[in-house]
C-alpha cells in the first residue's frame, strides 16, 4: 500500500479496524505464551506503566469504543489511570481476553465514527509496539499492519495540518507524503524504514537504526507531544 504525494486523501473506513485485527492476530498469541513476570516489566515509552498497565489501558479504551461509552473526560490521563485501577483485581489472562475482544469489536464503531476515532486505532497499534518493545519481541511498530498504519498516519497528519514531510521508505514503493503546510513550508525529507518513521511520529526511542532526516527536527514530528 502506497500513498504518493499527488494522490488526494480518501478515507477507508475499514482501515482502522483492519489494523487492529491484524495486530490482534499477532499480539494475542504472543501474550498468552508469556510468563506472569513479563506483565510486570516496565514500558519505556509509557513511564510509570508496566506491560500489564498498557494492556489494561488499551483493552479498556477499545471496549469503551465498541460499547459507545464516551463519558465526560474519557481518555484523559485520570480516566486512563482509573481504567487500569478498575482492572487491578483481574488476572493477566482476563486483561488479555478483554484486549482480544476489544481489538476485534472496536473496528465497526470506529468505521461509523467518520474519522473521529481513527487516531485512537493508530494509538492502540502503537501501544502494541510499546509492549512488543518492552518484551524484547521483534516486529515492534512494524509487521503485517505497517502498510495500513503508515497510510493512516499519513492521512491523519495531513488532516491535522502537521509539519510536512516526504518519506522515502524501504517498506513502500512510492514516497509517502505526511503533514500539510499549504505551501508555507518546504517539506522535510525522511529516508529510512517504516518502523523508525512510526517511532519518530509517536515520540518513541529510535535507537541506532540508520535513517536520514532533513528540513525538520525529530521533535516536530511527534503527534503526541
Amino acid at each position: 500500500m502506497t500513498t504518493p504525494a499527488d494522490v488526494p486523501d480518501v478515507r477507508d473506513p475499514e482501515q482502522p479496524g483492519r489494523l487492529l485485527t491484524i495486530e490482534r492476530d499477532a499480539l494475542i498469541p504472543l501474550l498468552r505464551d508469556r510468563a506472569g513476570e513479563d506483565f510486570a516489566l516496565p514500558v519505556a515509552a509509557c513511564p510509570g506503566w508496566t506491560v500489564r498497565d498498557v494492556l489494561a489501558h488499551c483493552s479498556a479504551a477499545l471496549t469503551r469504543v465498541a460499547e459507545g461509552r464516551f463519558e465526560e473526560g474519557v481518555f484523559s490521563p485520570e480516566a486512563n489511570d482509573r481504567d487500569i485501577a478498575d482492572r487491578a483485581g483481574w488476572s493477566d489472562a482476563q486483561v488479555v481476553d478483554e484486549l482480544d475482544r476489544g481489538m476485534g469489536a472496536a473496528g465497526p464503531a470506529i468505521a461509523r465514527a467518520g474519522g473521529r476515532l481513527d487516531g485512537l486505532a493508530l494509538g492502540e497499534w502503537v501501544h502494541a509496539g510499546d509492549v512488543r518493545d518492552a518484551l524484547g519481541e521483534p516486529g515492534a511498530y512494524g509487521g503485517a499492519g505497517l502498510p495500513d498504519a503508515l497510510a493512516l498516519l499519513a492521512r491523519i497528519t495531513r488532516e491535522r495540518g502537521h509539519v510536512p514531510l516526504h518519506a522515502d521508505l524501504d517498506d513502500l514503493d512510492e514516497p509517502l507524503r505526511l503533514g500539510e503546510s499549504g505551501g508555507e513550508r518546504t517539506p522535510g525529507r525522511f529516508i529510512g524504514d517504516g518502523p523508525t518513521l512510526v517511532r519518530l511520529y509517536a515520540g518513541r526511542p529510535v535507537g541506532a537504526p540508520a535513517f536520514e532526516l532533513a528540513g525538520v527536527e525529530a521533535k516536530e514530528l511527534n503527534i503526541y507531544g
